[in-house]
């Protein structure tokens, strides 16, 4: 039916459609029969619109009335193999969360029954080891969870494995991921998906921008001489945002290390200031974005930033 209406259109139309977990096949759809798709972002789109009630066909008028008044606010929507490319990565990513989730389980059931293995990886060889050993420390269904749970841990790293081996296949070289590999922390990995997500960099016009669509910028409220900072919008590209905040972690994790280094700096100064490693985190990872900007834009690969006063990224500054 979808297909049936497409060919009924003028060859070469606009057609709006909102933001959606399923907006993929309509644009594909919508290009193979020689259409322009325009993906609109609903929450804003919404705002734009007259009246309160919200139905299929105030929607689509709405949308239609904004895309012929050049009022639409559009979403940049990634190629077709970039998108196929994307699900790969995210699947990745959420094998490594729901591998981090069942190791704190096994975590806790430990510390329930005050069961400390005194070493510093529990998941290594020696880790493991010593944990089997101690097995017998814990109740019988306790103790067979655990195990079951181990199980699962080495079936998640198999298959991570597996996908990362595609991750590496799939992915065809690239200046904007070489680029982006040589920021701190972000290995493989993180830079294939800073460059799938990011996309076309040069589609933000600064930096800000850039960070503002990876979630990383405070959201300010203002009215008359009352001013308030509210935390970062959940309204953003959360698979950008969590390489990025992932990066700054592993900062953190290796600030005695590089105390020199700009982001170890801004990390600790923030820190030291706020008392909270989130914002500090955040801070780092805004950091990372402004300089994934500059980065592609210059075909330059990540330089520690030339300045003699206190480490500070447009978070802070």
């Amino acid at each position: 039916m979808f297909r049936a209406f497409l060919k009924q259109l003028p060859p070469g139309s606009q057609i709006a459609l909102e933001t959606s977990g399923f907006y993929y096949w309509m644009v594909d759809e919508m290009e193979r029969a020689g259409h322009v798709a325009r993906l609109a972002h609903a929450r804003t789109a919404k705002r734009r619109m007259e009246g309160r009630h919200k139905t299929n066909a105030r929607d689509a008028q709405g949308l239609a009335m904004l895309l012929r008044n050049g009022t639409l606010p559009q979403v940049w929507i990634p190629s077709a193999e970039m998108r196929d490319q994307r699900e790969l990565l995210r699947w990745r990513m959420c094998l490594s969360k729901i591998r981090a989730r069942v190791k704190n389980r096994i975590h806790g059931a430990l510390l329930r029954y005050n069961v400390d293995v005194a070493v510093s990886d529990l998941f290594g060889d020696q880790g493991r080891a010593e944990l089997l050993s101690r097995l017998d420390e814990l109740p019988r269904y306790s103790r067979a969870s655990v195990l079951s749970q181990l199980e699962l841990v080495d079936t998640l790293e198999t298959q991570i494995a597996e996908r990362e081996a595609e991750i590496k296949e799939m992915l065809y070289p690239s200046v904007e991921r070489d680029l982006l590999d040589t920021l701190p922390c972000v290995g493989p990995v993180l830079s294939a998906v800073l460059a799938l997500e990011l996309g076309e960099v040069r589609r933000f016009p600064n930096p800000g921008s850039l960070a503002s669509y990876a979630g990383l910028v405070p959201t300010a409220r203002e009215s008359a001489e009352w001013k308030k900072q509210d935390g970062c919008p959940r309204d953003c590209n959360v698979y950008l945002k969590w390489a990025y905040v992932e990066a700054a972690n592993l900062i953190a994790a290796h600030r005695k290390q590089w105390s020199e280094r700009h982001a170890v700096r801004l990390y600790e100064r923030v820190r030291n200031k706020t008392r909270m490693h989130g914002k500090a985190a955040l801070a780092v990872a805004r950091h990372l974005g402004e300089a994934s900007w500059h980065m592609p834009s210059k075909l330059e690969v990540y330089r520690e930033p030339l300045v003699r006063r206190p480490a500070l990224s447009l978070t802070h500054g």
